[in-house]
């Protein structure tokens, strides 16, 4: 599974901003793979996966959104019982602590996935990929 790009936006904590924001991404063709949002200090915290990055940060940067990048864990998981259990607890094994975690659809099949923030992303994916290989086999 890939390390993707994460855009962490702080936006107003009112409404319609949120669907403002998401209508600038679709308008440009820009579709949203995996989100969360939450508030967090008197604003609204929203985490994106995207399947265009580059596109999404010009819309971002065009509606004067503030935003972070970073680097993320994508897996997609079997939908069945312990797979999460399981890719959580590799990364413990190997003492990757997950900062936050959440999910989406995979672009075409509509598969489950599962975004991690972690500290070595670069380190969870190859856990992450080494798991996924084992569960197919």
């Amino acid at each position: 599974m890939p390390a993707v790009k994460e855009f962490a936006l702080q936006l107003e904590h009112r409404p319609g901003v949120l669907g403002k924001t998401c209508r600038a991404l679709a308008d440009r063709g820009v579709n949203v793979i995996a989100f969360q949002a939450g508030p967090s200090e008197g604003k609204g915290m929203v985490r994106l996966v995207v399947d265009n990055p580059a596109t999404a940060k010009t819309v971002l940067e065009n509606e004067r959104v503030t935003f972070t990048e970073t680097e993320v864990a994508q897996v997609k998981l079997p939908h069945r019982a312990g797979e999460l259990a399981q890719a959580a607890s590799r990364l413990g094994e190997a003492n990757i602590n997950i900062n936050y975690a959440y999910c989406g659809v995979e672009p075409g099949t509509n598969a489950p996935v599962v975004i991690f923030g972690v500290a070595d992303v670069g380190k969870a994916v190859a856990i992450l990929d080494q798991a996924a290989a084992a569960a197919r086999a």
